[in-house]
């Protein structure tokens, strides 16, 4: 893609004056939620029969997603962090990609605020098309809406530039360790694992990673081609691998949740309750499960993992315990702050590497979208 409204030559050497938490969106009501998704899947054939099914997940919890609240917990707490390292002047505006608060709207506020250069943070720690690239999309997108509403913004443009990738960050596979440490220590006690972690697997539990389910034609396509493609997948298991380490197991399990397309379309397997009935079959009885693709409590957490799969494991009669995502961890706060504190400044370039180097801009032909087949009317 090209740079496009996302930066300029001047890139390095100036301060950049505002941040952006840019995270996914979702409904904040019942009356919400159809539309939400409808926004969502906007273009990409999903058929209607689905998009009830999701909403009644959603309408389980009375049509609010827990995202929304997590987020702003987490900006909450950024801002203390930012205040405590002397950067307290240093706003943090809160934005989604599909619902509101749109980034095209907070884009505009933050402009009128008197900002033009902005550290964006992405609450998806991945490569690939949804993972990365959308984001630029994204961040094109609202400076194109700014360019309209705010015409003077032609002649005294914005800058916006994306923080990298962090899935491998230290800050993560800590609060990751720590969390799988209280999954297993919340196990019963005739089935809870022991406590040494050198050169053997905790006793008697399997530790299950899952992480969003795409296409596989997806993920094919993220990454360089050079590079083989599937730099979402084969990250999401270098992730799994850190933290897993980290926890004490040796041997672990990566599954995949929450597909969405019809069957005939192949996706990353296996999934995660049919992961968990071959494990019963293979006698497995206790089972910790992190959502290492995750960095907070999406609904599809909450959903997939702490009902379907959680009814699953009781009717085998497994015990299961769904380990925190990172969000809640401070360490994980304090990480978005170390990114910052390095970038502000100016003095980094965030423009000088592709995707598959765990950067900063996607080259060309670099996670591009899967093109679909036109529908025939």
């Amino acid at each position: 893609m090209s740079d496009g409204g996302l930066g300029r030559a001047d890139v390095v050497g100036a301060d950049f004056d505002a941040v952006l938490f840019l995270s996914f969106g979702g409904p904040n009501g019942p009356d919400e939620v159809m539309p939400f998704l409808e926004n969502v899947t906007r273009g990409r054939g999903v058929p209607r029969e689905r998009l009830e099914a999701v909403a009644e997940h959603y309408l389980h919890f009375g049509g609010v997603s827990p995202i929304n609240r997590l987020n702003l917990d987490m900006i909450e707490t950024l801002r203390a962090e930012l205040d405590s390292r002397g950067r307290g002047a240093l706003p943090v505006y809160f934005g989604n990609r599909n619902w509101h608060p749109l980034i095209e709207d907070v884009l505009v506020d933050a402009y009128d605020d008197g900002h033009r250069r902005f550290l964006l943070f992405p609450t998806s720690a991945w490569g690939g098309y949804s993972g990365c690239r959308q984001y630029h999309e994204d961040i094109e997108r609202a400076i194109a809406a700014l360019t309209v509403r705010r015409p003077a913004s032609a002649s005294d443009p914005v800058l916006v530039r994306k923080l990298p990738q962090y899935w491998d960050h230290p800050a993560m596979v800590a609060a990751g360790r720590d969390a799988i440490d209280r999954a297993v220590a919340a196990l019963p006690d005739d089935v809870r694992a022991g406590s040494d972690r050198v050169g053997s697997d905790r006793a008697g539990v399997r530790l299950v990673c899952t992480a969003h389910s795409v296409p596989t034609s997806a993920d094919a396509a993220s990454g360089p081609a050079a590079d083989g493609g599937g730099l979402y997948s084969r990250q999401v298991a270098r992730a799994a691998e850190l933290v897993a380490h980290a926890a004490g197991f040796t041997e672990f399990d990566q599954v995949w949740q929450s597909r969405s397309g019809p069957p005939q379309v192949p996706w990353l397997e296996p999934d995660i309750c049919d992961h968990l009935e071959n494990l019963a079959a293979e006698g497995v009885s206790r089972v910790v499960v992190y959502p290492v693709g995750f960095v907070s409590d999406h609904l599809e957490v909450i959903w997939d993992l702490d009902n379907e799969a959680a009814d699953l494991a009781a009717r085998l009669g497994m015990a299961y315990e769904r380990a925190d995502t990172v969000g809640t961890d401070r360490r994980f706060v304090a990480m978005i702050a170390d990114l910052i504190d390095e970038y502000a400044s100016g003095a980094g370039d965030l423009g000088a590497m592709g995707c598959g180097d765990n950067g900063r801009v996607c080259r060309d032909r670099c996670c591009v979208p899967v093109q679909r087949p036109a529908r025939r009317s």
